[in-house]
């Protein structure tokens, strides 16, 4: 196995005993990620920074001072603002920012001993459920559908972290999640994805799209590494109102795969019409696994379900609307060229013109739009409503024991790119079972469970209790053994 195939967790272990250096594993990354530049994953490479962090992480490992992920090299979404390197959340209106300061999570990482290999892409701020609306151009996922070349998409928004961990290019990532933009891509690239509760990580130095939604996660090979990442980007922040005081468990320790006496939901209102059988089939296996592993399953209802994907389509652009105004060509950032005579409302208008893509301008109306008076009312406020009733179905659900709930990741396997590009609703119907944990606030988690017909992976996702990250990481780990999911995308770029 090449060093940039293996896990955090065996990586960490072969760095601890003098197998290999630090150094040695990120030169592995870097030529990977150079003989990967054709998936469109990376999109700033920063080897100078990685080579330097890697020569640190080997003198503290060497000094005896060596923190899970010292040593490790990793791939950070665009999204996340990092000192001196580009970060522009794959829009135009950002090229050329270079932040003078660093996103909590990503200095807790640095902090941790963790190696950056570079930026990597998404779609433009956060938009998106295929990686297709990135200024940068699209990301590939690495899987084929059989012997078919058919490009084929990570997911989104994640996509370039998805397509990156899964190919091998780096050893994990970072990712965000809104609406599914975690759980979704790995998912369709077949690797480990967890959102956690909201406020679990701090916000502070990621660029928002919807600030009520938004929450920062890893992206990984296996559960114990996200458990082991989860770890490090965790913890209280002064700095971000919105995250939580409390302490941060050992994640990688409750990794015992006993699940005795767990009882895992079904809801009734995830089996749609239409849904593929081999979703169908997976969610059946997955229910199986968890019933011999020895948790109890019963059906549940979450009745609001159906109105989770509209109220999400009207919360999350409205927010949009409003995180996304400061982009005006005014303080920094992309700044149109004027005509004579114009003045600062014609800079306005053709700056956010050029530096917005169509999807992040149709959003910003939408949103602009159910925000307008007369409309408040009748779709934002109706929305949030929407949203209090789908988060007390959870908290039902939970009060009468479930300790997890079990469902697809997604509606189907990883699809064509530009197949759903011209149909929006089409597209944001991608995220038809995920949306709900971020409208809740709850963790959830995307394993791989599985391969389709034409040997593309298929996840499950479970949604675990409110800050109780650590529980639904051993579930998961339940899955994950019961499942023995191993495959890799053939090498093909």
């Amino acid at each position: 196995m090449t060093l940039n195939a293996l896990t955090i967790s065996d990586a960490r272990d072969a760095l601890r005993k003098g197998e290999i250096t630090a150094t040695d594993l990120t030169m592995a990354c870097l030529t990977a990620m150079d003989a990967g530049d054709g998936l469109g994953a990376f999109v700033h490479k920063t080897p100078e920074i990685a080579l330097d962090q890697a020569r640190a992480a080997d003198a503290r490992i060497q000094a005896g001072d060596a923190p899970s992920l010292c040593g490790i090299p990793l791939g950070i979404k665009d999204l996340f603002c990092t000192k001196g390197v580009p970060s522009q959340a794959a829009s135009n209106i950002l090229r050329g920012f270079r932040p003078e300061y660093e996103s909590t999570v990503t200095a807790k990482l640095f902090g941790a001993g963790a190696v950056m290999l570079g930026k990597l892409n998404m779609d433009e701020f956060a938009m998106g459920s295929s990686n297709e609306t990135s200024c940068y151009g699209d990301v590939i996922n690495p899987w084929r559908a059989g012997n078919d070349e058919t490009a084929l998409t990570p997911g989104g928004s994640s996509g370039g972290s998805a397509a990156a961990v899964a190919a091998d290019l780096c050893l994990a990532a970072t990712g965000t999640d809104t609406g599914g933009s975690i759980r979704q891509p790995a998912a369709f690239t077949g690797i480990t994805g967890i959102k956690p509760t909201y406020g679990r990580c701090s916000r502070w130095g990621i660029v928002a799209f919807a600030s009520s939604l938004d929450q920062a996660g890893p992206m990984t090979k296996d559960v114990r590494d996200a458990a082991i990442m989860l770890q490090a980007m965790c913890g209280h922040d002064p700095k971000d109102s919105t995250s939580a005081d409390l302490p941060v468990p050992d994640f990688e320790a409750a990794l015992t795969g006993d699940i005795r006496g767990k009882t895992i939901g079904i809801p009734r209102e995830y089996r749609m019409d239409g849904m593929p059988d081999e979703i169908e089939a997976l969610w059946a296996t997955g229910r199986r696994m968890l019933e011999d592993a020895g948790a109890r399953i019963v059906d549940i209802s979450l009745p609001h379900t159906k109105y989770a994907l509209p109220a999400y389509y009207v919360i999350a652009p409205a927010e949009a609307s409003s995180n996304l105004a400061r982009y005006d060509g005014v303080r920094y950032g992309h700044r149109a060229k004027l005509a004579q005579g114009d003045g600062i409302t014609e800079m306005y208008e053709k700056t956010r013109a050029e530096g917005f893509g169509p999807e992040v301008r149709r959003r910003v109306m939408v949103g602009t739009y159910v925000l307008s008076a007369g409309f408040y009312d009748a779709y934002y406020n109706r929305a949030r409503k929407v949203r209090a009733l789908i988060k007390r179905d959870f908290d039902e659900a939970f009060a009468q024991g479930v300790d997890a709930i079990l469902t697809p990741a997604t509606p189907s396997a990883a699809f064509a790119l530009g197949k759903e590009m011209s149909d929006p609703v089409e597209m944001y119907l991608n995220d038809v079972f995920t949306v709900t944990v971020n409208l809740a606030g709850l963790p959830g988690i995307s394993v791989p469970a599985g391969l389709d017909k034409s040997g593309l992976p298929l996840g499950l996702q479970l949604i675990g209790r409110p800050w109780e990250e650590a529980d639904l990481l051993n579930t998961a780990f339940a899955i994950e053994r019961a499942a023995g999911f191993v495959a890799k995308p053939a090498k093909w770029w």
